[in-house]
Parts: structure tokens; C-alpha cells; sequence
């Protein structure tokens, strides 16, 4: 039986992204995969399908393999723009893809956007950006160098608005050694005071539950375990830096204990109830697989 902690923090988690690298499966393919993903045991781990703007036209003609009790979840990705008047152009185009493709009500949902800010962002782009989009959550990435600046520039702008509707995208790796950030980097932007009250997700690498070396990238990836724990428990304890990186380098899975009262690593706690609560604000990740991480949680007897 899966304990109620592991469901508190996995629940959604996986924001399916198939025809991303490395499996870069076509369209078809991925999209068959999610219609089986949704009717599946592990379905409660599923999140949305991550989906590009400009492939709405395309899926289309695989809709039918959804239905009303098993619908596609949508996590929408819009276009990289240079600057910020191109920004709204590609939002105005989002939007009016977004709706007619939520037409199809029986069968479609959109859970989210996802889109890159670009560099000269501030507050007065955001507003604009809201007026486009109206209460569609929104997760913004922004370059290594512009993390802390992006989140707190979110953060101001969700605590002046009636509900947090945009949130962060933190980048977790990629396909090769130098697209993984280091913890340091990562629990830098998990200790941001007002990282805690902003909704973040993450994207890339994180396939596997535990930190590990991995031969295809020749460097070691983050666990999507190590990085959603570390989220939770940075937050409910206020821990530094230092503290959140080392359980992001933890390797050990030993150190992960999930019951039907908490989660806990190592000695620190939390409870379920707690869990809950800040998975509000600590989303979920992307990765093009589905079967590795719940195969690895088997193996590891999470799942």
C-alpha cells in the first residue's frame, strides 16, 4: 500500500513531457502514452501533458483517445521571445490557442502555461501579462543568472494580486552534464524567503528518485525525491542553504522515510497535513519519462 505521505508529496507531480529530449518521441506516440498514463495505477502521480502552443493544431486528431472520466491535462509551453513586446505578441497567441483548444471541454483541460520572461521583465509586464490571461496559472523561467531577481520579482507582484497566479520554473538539467545546475544553485532558489509562498515547478533531469551518477550525462542527476522533499522541508523549517544542499546530495534513499503520518529525511519531519499544504506551492516536475520514475519507486519500495 502506497502511504498517505508519498501520495501527499507525489500527488500530480509528473508533468509528462514525452517529446522532449532525451526520448523526443513524436507527437503521436506521446500523447498515446499519456491516454494510457491517465487510465493507469500510477495515474494519481500524473500530472498534465506537456504540450507546445504550436502542437495544439496536431493533437487535435488524437483527442479521441481521451474521455470525460479520463480527460487530457494540458500543460501548455509557449515560445521563447526576445524582448518584451514580442512576450505579449506570443501571450495574446497562447491565449487564443488555450481557448479554442479548452472548447473541447469533455476532453481537455489546461492546467498551466509555461513561458520564458524575458530579460528587461518588471512588474508593469506582468500586469499586462495578467490582463491577457486573466487567472490562468503561469510558470516563468528565467537564466541562472536572473533566478533570485525573477522570484522576487513574482513574489511582490503575486502579493499585491487577489490570488498567486504566476509562479517560477526552475531548470533542473538536461542531456548534458553542463545543463545541470549544482545544488548550490538549486538551494539558493528553494531558501529564497519568498521562494516559500511562490508556486514553483521544476523541468529537466530529474528522472530518477535519489541523487546518482548517470552514465548518459556523464555527471550526476538530481532526484526528483531529494528536490521536492528539499522544497517542502526547506520551507517548513526555514532551513539555510547549506542545510537544503545536503539533502539535495543525499544518495543515500535509506535517509527518505515516508508513513501514513509523515515524510521525514534524516531527523527532519513533517506531517501530512503540512505536506499538503505546501505542495500548494511546490508544484511538480517535468520529465519525458513516466515509467522510469514510478519503476524506480517500485524498486525502491516507495511505490
Amino acid at each position: 500500500m502506497t502511504t498517505a505521505s508519498l501520495r501527499a508529496l507525489l500527488n500530480q507531480s509528473i508533468d509528462y513531457a514525452g517529446m522532449f529530449p532525451p526520448c523526443s518521441l513524436a507527437l503521436e506516440q506521446a500523447i498515446k502514452n499519456h491516454a494510457q498514463y491517465v487510465r493507469s495505477t500510477d495515474s494519481w502521480v500524473l500530472g498534465g501533458f506537456v504540450l507546445s502552443i504550436g502542437q495544439f493544431d496536431a493533437a487535435r486528431q488524437f483527442l479521441s483517445e481521451f474521455d470525460p472520466l479520463h480527460p487530457l491535462r494540458v500543460a501548455a509551453l509557449g515560445p521563447k521571445t526576445a524582448n518584451a513586446d514580442a512576450f505579449l505578441d506570443a501571450l495574446e497567441g497562447a491565449d487564443a490557442a488555450i481557448r479554442s483548444l479548452s472548447s473541447n471541454v469533455d476532453l481537455v483541460s489546461i492546467s498551466h502555461l509555461e513561458m520564458f520572461l524575458p530579460n528587461e521583465a518588471d512588474s508593469a509586464l506582468l500586469e499586462e501579462a495578467r490582463v491577457i490571461l486573466g487567472d490562468l496559472p503561469v510558470f516563468l523561467e528565467a537564466p541562472p543568472e536572473r533566478v533570485q531577481q525573477t522570484i522576487a520579482l513574482l513574489a511582490e507582484h503575486n502579493s499585491n494580486a487577489e490570488s498567486a497566479t504566476f509562479g517560477f520554473k526552475l531548470r533542473t538539467g538536461g542531456v548534458t552534464a553542463d545543463a545541470f545546475p549544482s545544488s548550490g544553485q538549486i538551494a539558493a532558489a528553494l531558501v529564497t524567503p519568498a521562494t516559500h509562498q511562490l508556486p514553483i515547478k521544476f523541468t529537466a533531469g530529474l528522472h530518477h528518485p535519489i541523487r546518482q551518477f548517470r552514465d548518459e550525462v556523464k555527471t550526476k542527476m538530481h532526484g526528483f525525491l531529494n528536490v521536492l522533499g528539499a522544497a517542502v522541508l526547506a520551507a517548513e523549517h526555514r532551513w539555510d542553504a547549506h542545510q537544503t544542499a545536503t539533502m539535495l546530495e543525499d544518495e543515500d534513499a535509506d535517509s527518505f522515510f515516508f508513513t501514513d503520518d509523515f515524510f521525514a529525511w534524516r531527523e527532519w519531519k513533517i506531517s501530512v497535513e503540512r505536506l499538503q499544504y505546501r505542495r500548494r506551492f511546490v508544484r511538480s516536475f517535468g520529465s519525458c519519462s513516466f515509467d522510469e520514475p514510478c519503476e524506480d519507486l517500485r524498486a525502491l519500495g516507495f511505490l
